[in-house]
């Protein structure tokens, strides 16, 4: 699948910017970015629930509506309701009886785990057993591309652990997986990419462990009494957070930080470790230039393997 210089403006908000994104067939990608990075609007794009303004969105080399109508994509997105007043084995018999070749009813039911729901009416579900019967509509098609936008949001720690333990049977199937989600451990613990939007621009793109070594930071965490906001200005900081009393330094050179904090002698408890994907994600967001994008490892991972289509 790809999104090729797609842009895509509301009004005078330019959501989508030049932005192009191609994904190897089999590969789970995560889609990341702070609220109004552009995520629903490029996976909208994908599907052809909206038109580019110009450049071009395909899906196994052909329109996203026409690869939509024959059962090759599913979508589990934001907006849009259940059919009311039916159970929920009626309605995912119904989906299901709209796609050409329609996975067993069975294994949606497994895949979603939602057993226990079959004979509940839609109306009378929970926001997390709804979501769940959401993905459950996704794959009834048996789809080679699932796209999920946000799809964890209304889970609970036991729900999200189970959704990707169905997920990632759909990956390892050889299923393309693209999921946007505000759950950054998600993205470190399920995605094979991770490309990261800033104003409707990829600003990073690459495993978890390219991102944050392209962050170049370290975390140093140190316990100071009184007035903190000094160590802000220390060499190689980049952003402070006090959290329950103790600072937390994202550094891009935590030597000079350290020495600098030795130096003043007025802090506690010092502690240094790695960039984690939260430091990466805030570092690159938060620094991001609004109009020139600065991808990372684009070239060797849009490229597909040599033996593989594009989804």
């Amino acid at each position: 699948m790809s999104l090729t210089t797609a842009t895509k403006s509301f009004g005078p908000v330019r959501a989508v910017d030049g932005l192009t994104l191609t994904v190897p067939r089999g590969q789970a990608l995560a889609l990341l970015g702070p609220n109004g990075a552009g995520k629903s609007t490029a996976i909208a794009l994908l599907l052809g629930l909206i038109p580019p303004d110009s450049g071009r969105a395909a899906l196994f080399g052909l329109a996203p509506e026409r690869a939509v109508r024959q059962g090759r994509v599913g979508a589990m997105t934001q907006e849009g309701g259940l059919v009311q007043r039916v159970t929920v084995r009626e309605l995912l018999s119904f989906v299901s009886g709209t796609y050409p070749a329609p996975l067993p009813l069975d294994e949606v039911v497994a895949l979603a785990r939602i057993g226990d729901l079959l004979g509940r009416r839609v109306d009378r579900l929970s926001g997390g057993q709804a979501q769940r019967v959401r993905f459950a509509m996704a794959v009834c098609g048996d789809p080679d591309l699932v796209v999920l936008d946000e799809p964890t949001a209304a889970l609970d720690v036991e729900a999200r652990r189970e959704f990707w333990t169905g997920l990632r049977g759909l990956a390892d199937q050889g299923k393309t997986i693209l999921f946007s989600t505000h759950y950054l451990e998600e993205a470190d613990e399920q995605a094979d990419r991770i490309v990261v939007l800033g104003h409707g621009r990829v600003i990073a793109d690459g495993t978890s462990a390219e991102i944050k070594r392209a962050a170049a930071l370290t975390t140093v965490r140190v316990t100071v009494d009184g007035d903190a906001s000094w160590l802000a200005t220390l060499p190689g900081v980049r952003h402070m957070e006090i959290r329950a009393g103790r600072a937390h330094l994202r550094s891009g050179d935590s030597d000079a930080t350290v020495m600098a904090l030795a130096h003043a002698g007025a802090v506690r408890d010092l502690e240094v470790v790695p960039a984690d994907l939260e430091d990466a994600f805030v570092a690159l967001t938060s620094t991001a230039p609004p109009t020139v994008p600065a991808p990372v490892a684009a070239t060797a991972l849009t490229t597909t393997p040599a033996g593989k289509e594009n989804a």
